[in-house]
């Protein structure tokens, strides 16, 4: 035997040894190991990005359709692998003091697709509508949208590629060809292959950074967690801030600048006219206006898979992806035991068999579990009233968005580590221009004072001084907790990659690494024969 052979044996039985059965790599870790001491990445002065928007100007945000052709093309997901929403707009918005809103009975929302791309021989029809942001205040610029398209597909066929075309065949006005693929069909050996995760992406170059990155890691699904394109950063003339109570504070109504949606819609289709997005709500999207309306542009759109799942709010709903049951959540709106939520959530997870979907991945905006001082604990009220619920059921992962870094927790209920617990990840780092959090309230003279930790929307206050353990008395700890398994101030993305009924990868991306290069890597592994996933008794210690 030659050397070449002999290499190329010892090659073999070396990927063999690293590959174990179902693409599980050795030497990655796993939260079996864990859980683990706290790390804290040191922040890199050098990388503070380019948090700068994107100015109209950019060709990748403005207008370039004709007429009534569609824009601002997106697919998401329906409850299961059978169906889809198609989603755009056709018209200009109109934004000044005398704005006339378009008719949407004026052009049809049609889509026509087929598994080839000639002829597309399915046809479905939806609903449209326009929405307003009005002030009502002299000197404030009014907006109306475009008219704004929701179809819905039926009877497709899972795991498989269609191509389709948007718009009104009559006028004609009608959108180029494009594809989507959809979901494995639900199941405990089939799953997506991979599905980024971002929050807070905003329309910056750090954005176009993080949005390059993640198609460079080629996704089935995206998961948006909340705070969109930041229309809430700027006045309705335009003018825009990374502060706005700081360089604003004297408006008569927290303006939003409308348009910048417009800016996002055409700046993300590319990306989302061909694979499926999910978006939950964040802050930025309040955005409240005439008669205390609030997510009026958030609710509008996007398409959501709410009458699905049995839902009647575009701020809380559900969806299977193959294996993965995901919940999406609203963190501003009521959340305790009497309000729709929370009787929705527990009718949801009742119904979840997990013999079908093992994995169980919920999402909102605001995080439970941070350490770092933005935002402390100021969703303690949601934590409350929502933790035992999702501990019972054997929520496997949550993820999070809302605070501008990177942080991952190990299994954790109650402030306690528990095996059973989920893993909280935190994301809220895909690239807004309100810049990075840095500040660690464990840090010295970084704890916040309690009083000033409620949610300014939802109000509440439920965070106190912790009772026992190694924080006790106290409102926060004097180092980085026990349950923050690792944290880093930095941008990117992440990637889920679920490759068994008990195996998920889980890759956290930084901006500015190389792809073969990830910031944060671990196993995230279900243990159903230890933590039964049916509804358990739960102790509670503070």
């Amino acid at each position: 035997m030659g050397l070449v052979s002999v290499l190329l044996i010892s090659f073999c039985v070396l990927s063999i040894s690293m590959i174990g059965t179902d693409n599980i790599v050795v030497g990655i870790p796993t939260t079996l190991d864990g859980p683990f001491k706290p790390v804290t990445v040191p922040l890199d002065k050098t990388f503070r990005g380019h948090a700068v928007d994107l100015p109209d100007t950019d060709p990748r945000v403005q207008r370039v359709v004709q007429g009534f052709e569609p824009e601002q093309i997106s697919v998401s997901l329906s409850t299961t692998h059978d169906s889809v929403w198609i989603s755009w707009i056709t018209g200009d918005f109109q934004i000044g003091d005398r704005i006339k809103p378009l008719n949407p009975k004026t052009v049809a929302s049609v889509v026509r697709y087929g598994r080839l791309r000639i002829p597309l021989i399915h046809k479905a029809t939806g609903y449209s509508l326009v929405y307003n942001q009005l002030y009502p205040f002299v000197g404030l610029q009014n907006y109306t949208s475009g008219i704004i398209h929701h179809v819905r597909l039926t009877g497709l066929k899972p795991n498989t590629l269609y191509h389709y075309q948007c718009g009104d065949p009559s006028i004609p006005a009608m959108s180029s060809k494009y594809y989507f693929k959809t979901m494995p069909a639900s199941g405990p050996k089939s799953y997506p292959s991979r599905i980024a995760i971002v929050g807070d992406l905003g329309l910056t170059y750090n954005t176009t950074s993080t949005v390059d990155h993640v198609i460079g890691n080629n996704p089935d699904l995206i998961l948006l967690v909340g705070d969109v394109c930041y229309a809430n950063l700027y006045l309705t003339n335009g003018t825009g801030a990374d502060c706005y109570s700081c360089s604003f504070s004297q408006t008569p109504i927290h303006e939003t600048y409308q348009p910048r949606w417009d800016y996002w819609g055409r700046y993300m289709q590319p990306v989302t006219s061909k694979i499926p997005i999910m978006v939950v709500e964040g802050n930025h999207e309040i955005e409240k206006q005439v008669e205390n309306q609030t997510f009026v542009a958030y609710s509008s759109r996007f398409a959501f898979p709410s009458k699905e799942s049995g839902s009647s709010s575009t701020f809380y709903y559900s969806f299977n992806a193959g294996g993965i049951h995901f919940i999406m959540l609203g963190g501003y709106i009521a959340y305790n035991k009497s309000a729709h939520q929370y009787k929705w959530l527990k009718k949801d997870l009742a119904k979840v068999d997990r013999k079908v979907t093992p994995w169980l991945v919920a999402t909102w905006h605001p995080p439970w579990y941070s350490t770092y001082k933005a935002h402390y604990r100021e969703a303690e009220c949601m934590r409350t009233a929502m933790e035992d619920l999702l501990y019972q059921y054997g929520v496997d992962i949550i993820f999070n968005g809302h605070i501008h870094a990177y942080e991952r927790s190990n299994r954790v209920y109650n402030y306690t580590l528990d095996p059973c617990g989920p893993v909280h990840i935190t994301v809220g780092d895909g690239g807004n221009r309100e810049k990075m959090a840095i500040a660690h309230a464990d840090e010295p003279r970084n704890c916040p004072d309690p009083s000033t930790t409620p949610d300014e929307y939802m109000g509440g206050f439920c965070a106190f001084n912790f009772t026992s353990g190694p924080a006790a008395g106290k409102f926060c700890w004097d180092r980085q907790p026990d349950y923050s398994a690792y944290r880093e101030s930095s941008f990117g993305h992440g990637i889920f990659e679920v490759k068994n009924e008990t195996h998920a990868l889980w890759t956290w991306h930084r901006n500015q690494d190389m792809y073969n290069s990830p910031g944060d890597q671990i196993y995230i592994v279900r243990q159903p024969e230890r933590c039964p996933t049916e509804p358990k008794k739960v102790s509670h210690k503070c």
